[in-house]
């Protein structure tokens, strides 16, 4: 059935990724169709899908943050006399059951790109007298929501995306984004913040990308203060995180300002444990495989955090260049705190990554992260591969005029197997031979490109020795640039 999807307009390339995991998340159509309405552009609001049933559809609004409500289209038109003759030949059979004097009804109207006075829209209520409600109005507790939403005729002026002419859609809610969730789980309003602490929007679709659900057990190996976590678990997922920082997991700001105080803040379920562990040295048992069934995090990339391994200068006389730890202590090691840390370039913490994620997800499970791209002419946009896993969707916010970072949703699709837990210790041993060569240079240069892909173009990654290749594909453009975001 063909429903109309009314979004937020905000994150513009998130909005049909979120929809479709949803969708997928609760038992929707493997393959989905989307259309525009006529003379809409690419950035509109509207959009129509197709689902199997009102359960889906109402599941899925109730539980995305951008759509804005889900609607059974009873008509459309660019004036209000086609709208009317568009509502008036939509079946019979399909709306009495909404029109009976048992019930009651509330006609909201909506605008986009323009303002409506409360005069103007009581003229619009009244208009819809042909429609034969038998119920009374109820303002605040309707058995049954009918929506009028209308756009100006040109709004492109105003930064929002160009249309032909006015249009008019009249439909019955079927499903409502709840308003009152990120307010809520604003930052403005979190007790313990760092300053990596993701926004409280993009967390909760970072967990519906991940078809978060209650039950399943979801990991965050950068946990940082636990924003991801708390989004996770307030979809009752049960939840696990790790950091190298020992004061991240453990102290905070004091016993009543940590990690463990932000889920007390929502009176969520506690993470089963936060442990202090080395993304490039994980701690699991080598026969440990398949226990988590989401992995959602945001790797450090050297924009507003480094990222830091295990393996910095030793503060020892004599001992100059970068610090190995040696293969017989590596099995009981702990990560120490700088200066014995040293930096983390985004290929090796990528690679380590989907590694970790490749061995422990359970198939069909996702690993959902953030990937940067720099907003370049002549920069390749590079997005990594891996044996196992498929990518699903790829989903892009511009930051600044210099780079943007892509929401990479991919979904465990084979089995990790001995070879390429073999081509991941290659890759492992290469990475640690070329340990020493970010130069004091790129150390120095602040630009993102020297913080995020020099180090990686520095060690010259040879596809040919790992599993994970970094794939630079020149037809590929991002998804969706939008001068409107």
């Amino acid at each position: 059935m063909w429903y109309l999807c009314y979004f937020y307009h905000r994150l513009l390339d998130y909005r049909r990724p979120e929809v479709e995991a949803l969708a997928k998340l609760f038992g929707g159509s493997a393959k989905f169709e989307w259309k525009l309405p006529p003379h809409h552009h690419l950035d509109s609001p509207f959009h129509f899908i197709w689902l199997p049933s009102d359960d889906i559809a109402s599941k899925v609004a109730n539980r995305s943050i951008l759509v804005k409500c889900m609607l059974e289209l009873w008509g459309q038109g660019y004036s209000y006399e086609e709208l009317k003759t568009s509502v008036q030949t939509f079946p019979e059979e399909q709306k009495l059951p909404y029109l009976g004097a048992e019930s009651t009804f509330r006609i909201v109207v909506d605008t986009f790109g323009k303002v409506l006075s409360s005069d103007e829209q009581r003229e619009r209520i009244e208009s819809f007298s042909y429609i034969p409600f038998k119920g009374r109005v109820d303002l605040r507790n309707a058995d049954y929501r009918f929506w009028l939403i209308e756009t100006d005729d040109q709004f492109s002026k105003n930064g929002l995306p160009p249309t032909v002419q006015r249009t008019l859609f009249f439909g019955r809610e079927v499903g409502v984004a709840d308003r009152k969730l990120l307010p809520t789980f604003s930052l403005s309003k979190r007790k313990y913040l760092g300053p990596t602490a993701m926004d409280a929007e993009i967390a909760f679709l970072m967990a519906n990308q991940a078809l978060v659900q209650p039950g399943k057990l979801v990991y965050d190996p950068f946990v940082g203060t636990g924003s991801i976590l708390v989004a996770a678990s307030h979809f009752g997922a049960m939840t696990m995180g790790a950091d190298i920082d020992i004061r991240v997991v453990r102290n905070g700001r004091g016993p009543d300002c940590n990690v463990w105080s932000n889920f007390k803040q929502y009176d969520l379920p506690l993470p089963i444990s936060l442990i202090r562990a080395d993304n490039n040295l994980p701690p699991w048992r080598g026969d440990l495989q398949e226990i988590f069934d989401a992995i959602i995090c945001d790797p450090p990339y050297g924009v507003r955090a480094g990222g830091r391994k295990s393996g910095g200068r030793k503060l020892l006389k004599g001992v100059k260049g970068p610090y190995v730890i040696p293969d017989e202590k590596r099995k009981d090691h702990i990560p120490s705190t700088a200066p014995s840390t040293a930096p983390y370039s985004l290929v090796e913490c990528v690679h380590d990554l989907l590694d970790v994620a490749a061995r422990l997800l359970v198939m069909g499970g996702r690993l959902v992260f953030f990937y940067p791209v720099a907003v370049d002419e002549d920069a390749k946009d590079i997005f990594p591969d891996h044996k196992c896993f498929t990518l699903v969707s790829h989903s892009e916010q511009i930051l600044s005029t210099r780079y943007s970072r892509c929401l990479l949703t991919m979904e465990k699709t084979a089995r990790y197997t001995a070879d390429v837990a073999e081509m991941a210790r290659k890759k492992h041993l290469e990475f640690r031979e070329n340990h020493g060569m970010l130069t004091e240079e790129s150390r120095e240069n602040g630009t993102l490109r020297s913080k995020v892909f020099s180090p990686a173009d520095n060690l010259e990654v040879s596809s040919g020795l790992s599993e994970m290749n970094i794939k630079c594909d020149k037809d590929w453009k991002p998804k969706y640039r939008s001068k409107y975001v």
